[in-house]
């Protein structure tokens, strides 16, 4: 029914070739329209689970004590003294600028020149307290003086200016939108205007300008993503070259990267109709979708090759070679497609996007490249040399006749016990892959970028930074005028403060308890949370709502906790600790709820990856399972097939515990890319030998019939693919140099799998044939 089905369909196709061909050109003039308006598009939003129950705290809170998408910008003096005017004239400078750049919410800039920005001291009469930054302030050296001392009482050394004196910060909260527009706000174009508008402006010979948070972060990744074209670039020349040594044909090489490109072009503009832009993080891509475009047309030139060598003619070798790949062609690339779909299950906006580029990226290369590419081989004359890597010679043959000795018991036990073995081990290491980021910075970006060089200057000369985790305190109406409840807050804050990982805290708690010394002329000994009503009121009602420390009734006080870092080992610990003591210390009155800051965000991300990791896996698994069942109304032929895929997997998972790469939104997907291109290479081979099984072949016999079949193109585009990705080692991007990584290892070791330990499996189960 199936065969009749293929050979009516081909029937049709090659009757109506130029109107077919036709059709195609029409999709891709108007679909190359379409990709001509593709624009780079980050958004924060996206890249949090806002499903999880830590954003929903976020998301709750945000208006009121700001979210987790900041800016923090250090204006550093050279000599390492901020107290001269030209420094003074700087910081004034950058903090006018930024408070104007279309996107920043104005209320929440913050530096020595924001008026929220105050100290308050005892005097005589009680308190005496006022702007940092006098209304009457200059650059003289007692107007120096003067802020000087003022910093000193405001106690912002380490919040504000730098531990040694030798630098100032401006912070600042983003909106999700243009307030000017009204559209969503444009990452990358603030990034420009942040690199632009501060640091070219202001940097000079005794200024230098430091720029963190996750807009500037997301900037530089799309700077350092343009040199992806030049990969795409180098791929494409290595490509060419290893097809035409492959096909030995001018026409074979430039048909196959012809209908590949139409794949990638068809790709872009479909998403551009869909609503999407191109995420930086989501930038490689295109490029897969290329290389799975080249895989399967080598497998599609090297069955018209080999039916050309047998004297067949161009157009009717064409014809044989859609008949004999349409189907498992068909099923291998719909099992990457709904492979990738699978990636829709995880509630993160950005793993999402990837998912819908990559399916219909895979999904438009079965019609570019298993359907046009036969119809426009049809309308040429190829000659074949057989001389060419993909035709078959003694010398190949005799190759393919040493590798069907694995197909033979004797040979197939050692090859599962091997295989067993690095299971195991594999399976070892891959129980201690670390949920998150194993290093300091933007892990997208080289431990030597701009970026992460500034975001280790401000770790080191501020206690701040944007690794803040915050903690909602939600209580009830006047909550902080009750002893009990602060005093609640200050052991929660004490305890954290003596957590490791955890650098410095804050609450209206430590503040009130200050402000309480203050009231009794700076005693230390009244440094404590005053027990009475009247006077706990005194001390908290100086403490404004603009501080972020409490909301207007007084139901809500976060408690900050600033981290060391935000690798996952330090996450981990803090959330564990906050965790503990919220169960400890939760009752119907008052209970400490995460999480928010990105820190905050970073511990829902890590947790929805560590829980979508197995379901996703099964997910992948499960409907290349489905489909290889289908294809081959076999379960032991799809074992066969799905075995070394997931031994793959396991020892990718250990790999990346090697190179202390971790399970995150960049990586997470790798492995579903890998298992859904990975696939395709035992598809292939087992498509031949389950026609050979069926005509009762020795199985042995039936795998070398495969392997002369169809092991020169498996072979070949193993290669092909793991030399394209490996050029992503020398990237400016390390999580492309991640991928890179992981991606050559499982194109090069799928395709050994498929190669060796398939045929092993399926001598297993084929003992005497079938």
């Amino acid at each position: 029914m199936l065969g009749k089905m293929v050979n009516g369909f081909e029937s049709y196709l090659f009757r109506h070739r130029v109107f077919v061909i036709f059709l195609f050109m029409l999709g891709t003039v108007c679909l190359g329209f379409q990709a001509s308006h593709l624009k780079m598009d980050a958004a924060f939003i996206k890249n949090i689970p806002l499903n999880h129950s830590y954003m929903q705290t976020y998301l709750k809170h945000q208006k009121q004590f700001g979210g987790a998408n900041s800016i923090m910008v250090a204006v550093e003096d050279t000599s390492g003294d901020i107290f001269n005017d030209t420094f003074f004239e700087a910081l004034k400078n950058v903090h006018d600028q930024l408070f104007f750049i279309p996107g920043v919410d104005r209320a929440q800039v913050k530096s020595l020149f924001s008026p929220s920005t105050r100290f308050t001291e005892v005097v005589e009469d009680g308190f005496a307290g006022g702007p940092v930054i006098p209304a009457d302030f200059s650059t003289t050296p007692t107007g120096l003086s003067v802020v000087r001392g003022n910093i000193e009482k405001a106690g912002i050394v380490g919040r504000l200016i730098a531990e040694d004196y030798s630098a100032a910060m401006v912070s600042a909260q983003l909106m999700d939108f243009d307030p000017q527009t009204g559209e969503p706000l444009d990452t990358l174009a603030f990034a420009e205007q942040l690199e632009q508008e501060l640091r070219t402006q202001f940097e000079n010979e005794n200024i230098k300008i430091h720029i963190i948070g996750f807009a500037k972060m997301a900037g530089d990744v799309a700077e350092g993503a343009k040199g992806v074209m030049l990969f795409f670039l180098i791929a494409i020349v290595i490509t060419a070259v290893m097809v035409y040594l492959f096909s030995q044909s001018l026409i074979l090489t430039f048909l196959p990267l012809l209908c590949s490109l139409i794949a990638v072009l068809w790709q872009l503009g479909l998403l551009t109709v869909v609503g999407f832009g191109l995420d930086p993080m989501s930038i490689l891509i295109p490029f897969l979708v290329f290389a799975i475009g080249v895989s399967h047309s080598v497998q599609m030139i090297n069955t018209v090759s080999r039916k050309v060598t047998a004297g067949e003619s161009t157009k009717s070798a064409a014809a044989s070679a859609f008949r004999s790949l349409i189907i498992p062609g068909g099923i291998a690339l719909l099992s990457d497609t709904v492979g990738f779909l699978t990636l829709l299950t995880i509630d993160i906006g950005i793993i999402r996007e990837l998912a819908i580029s990559a399916s219909l990226g895979v999904g438009v290369i079965i019609l570019t490249n298993l359907i046009l590419l036969p119809l426009l081989i049809s309308f040429t004359h190829v000659s074949v040399s057989n001389t060419g890597y993909g035709s078959s010679n003694s010398q190949v043959n005799k190759l393919w006749r040493k590798l069907s000795l694995f197909a033979t018991p004797k040979y197939a036990i050692w090859v599962l016990m091997i295989t067993t073995v690095l299971y195991g081990l594999g399976m070892q290491q891959a129980s201690l892959m670390k949920v998150g980021d194993l290093q300091g910075g933007a892990p997208a970006l080289h431990l030597d970028s701009r970026y992460n060089q500034d975001t280790f200057y401000i770790t080191e000369k501020f206690s701040i930074t944007t690794d803040v985790m915050t903690v909602i305190v939600e209580a009830f109406p006047e909550a902080c005028t009750y002893h009990s409840v602060l005093n609640q807050i200050d052991q929660f804050e004490w305890m954290m403060g003596n957590t490791s990982g955890v650098k410095a805290t804050a609450s209206l708690a430590s503040v009130a308890k200050r402000i309480n010394a203050g009231f009794n002329e700076g005693n230390p000994k009244w440094q404590m949370l005053p027990r009475t009503t009247a006077s706990l009121v005194q001390a908290v009602g100086r403490v404004p709502t603009t501080s972020g420390l409490l909301n207007g009734n007084c139901s809500v006080m976060p408690v900050y906790l600033f981290l060391n870092d935000h690798k996952a080992e330090t996450i981990e610990m803090v959330i564990g600790k906050v965790k503990a003591l919220s169960a400890e210390m939760d009752n119907d009155k008052i209970q400490f709820k995460l999480a928010s800051g990105p820190a905050g965000v970073m511990a829902a991300t890590n947790e929805a990856v560590a829980e979508a990791q197995l379901p996703m896996m099964l997910y992948v698994y499960g409907a290349v399972f489905v489909l290889c069942l289908i294809s081959f109304r076999s379960l032991r032929a799809t074992i066969a097939v799905i075995l070394p895929l997931y031994v793959v997997s396991t020892l990718a998972q250990a790999l990346m515990t090697q190179l202390d790469i971790g399970l995150a939104v960049s990586t997470l997907p790798v492995i579903a890319l890998g298992v859904g291109i990975g696939v395709d290479y035992g598809i292939y081979i087992l498509s031949t030998m389950a026609v050979k099984l069926r005509e009762g072949m020795h199985i042995q016999d039936a795998y070398y019939e495969a392997l002369v079949e169809r092991g020169s193109a498996v072979i070949f585009t193993g290669l092909t693919l793991a030399i394209g990705v490996s050029t992503w080692f020398f990237s400016a991007l390390k999580f492309q140099m991640d991928m890179g990584i992981l991606l050559t290892f499982m194109f090069l070791v799928n395709m050994l799998g498929a190669i060796i330990i398939l045929p092993a499996i399926a001598a297993f189960f084929w003992r005497k044939g079938r």
